[in-house]
């Protein structure tokens, strides 16, 4: 990469590194390709120097060589490889002419073998800068669900229905505005609320009408806002009556939701959803999904490098038992338990 000043930009120039503001507000992400409205509000911002890929890391060469000698890479080569399927797949949709065959040969063939990838967690937070649109985040989604699957001991063909319902679950937004996607639900209000709410309902409408589709696939479309407390949406449905796979979806979309960065939204990390899995453990998530998940989920960052808050660097040694929301981080002046000190918080996770 390059430092460039921004006076010195040129459109279709490719962001290296994702730019936030004092309070880790996302500006910018990395891989952005800049235009003269990205140039213009890095000058109003007063930006002065930004980093971009140079001509090695843009050219073949290098995405042959780095995909070679990097497994996270590869992991993601085969994902982008992915996403022209889920495209034409859902475009298909929009056309009533879904062929369920056809989406289940995606799944047998290329999305269930990712969610056996050593690392899959971690590949997974390196796509997190890649587009928030309805396919990434459906292929995002159905890959952690069919780790979850592996985390609860699902069988073969319940958990390539899970990938499944995970990759169609939000199948409802292909009818809303487009202007919604990169809304922030929770400031969503009047009309735009409603329509938003409106895609769980449409999405088991569109599934209801395709053979071959199963009855827990279609409710894990309309039921992934539902929560156990019955706050969630469409219909406030509440514990046992919300279907299995419509609670591991719930909480495979929320940690995709929480860690992907979207511009205008503060930049977090895994664990911060970590976080949120274990405030809400028996209130408004499942606990016979979240336990699971968190006891399996900390593994993938251990070892892992992390920048607290207070500009401190350390490395993820452990958790102090199955149910702590945040490790310990081991630095240059000891340990820290981060349980125990609230005014700290990780800011910058690189994977191991």
């Amino acid at each position: 990469m390059k430092a460039v000043s921004v006076e010195d930009l040129q459109p279709g120039m490719v962001l290296a590194r994702t730019l936030t503001n004092d309070d880790m507000v996302v500006v910018l992400s990395e891989g952005t390709v800049l235009s003269e409205a990205h140039m213009t509000r890095l000058k109003v911002l007063n930006i002065p120097v930004v980093y971009v890929k140079d001509e090695y890391e843009l050219s073949k060469i290098y995405r042959t060589a780095t995909t070679v000698f990097n497994r996270g890479n590869a992991f993601i080569k085969d994902y982008e490889g992915i996403v022209d399927d889920a495209q034409e797949i859902f475009d298909d949709i929009k056309k009533g002419e879904l062929s369920v065959e056809k989406t289940q040969e995606v799944v047998d063939d290329k999305l269930a073998p990712l969610t056996q990838s050593s690392g899959v967690i971690d590949h997974l937070y390196n796509l997190n800068h890649l587009a928030s649109d309805i396919y990434n985040h459906s292929l995002r989604v159905s890959v952690l669900a069919g780790v979850i699957a592996k985390w609860m001991h699902f069988d073969r063909k319940r958990t390539k229905e899970l990938i499944l319902a995970g990759f169609l679950h939000d199948i409802g937004k292909i009818r809303f505005d487009r202007r919604l996607l990169e809304k922030d639900i929770d400031k969503l209000q009047g009309e735009d609320y409603e329509a938003y709410t409106q895609h769980t309902v449409d999405g088991q409408q569109i599934l209801n009408g395709m053979d071959g589709i199963s009855k827990g696939i279609k409710l894990a479309a309309m039921q992934h806002h539902e929560r156990m407390d019955g706050s969630g949406f469409p219909f406030g449905t509440m514990g046992p009556d919300i279907h299995e796979y419509a609670r591991i979806i719930a909480i495979a979309d929320i940690y995709d939701n929480i860690t992907t960065e979207r511009e205008g939204r503060v930049k977090r990390t895994p664990f911060a959803a970590i976080s949120y899995f274990a405030e809400n453990l028996y209130t408004t998530l499942d606990p016979m999904v979240c336990v699971p998940v968190l006891t399996h989920i900390k593994d993938a960052f251990l070892g892992s490098s992390v920048t607290l808050n207070n500009g401190v660097t350390g490395t993820i040694s452990s958790y102090p038992n199955d149910f702590a929301a945040r490790p310990v981080v081991s630095t240059e002046s000891g340990a820290l338990d981060l349980n125990h000190h609230p005014e700290l918080d990780i800011i910058e996770y690189n994977p191991k």
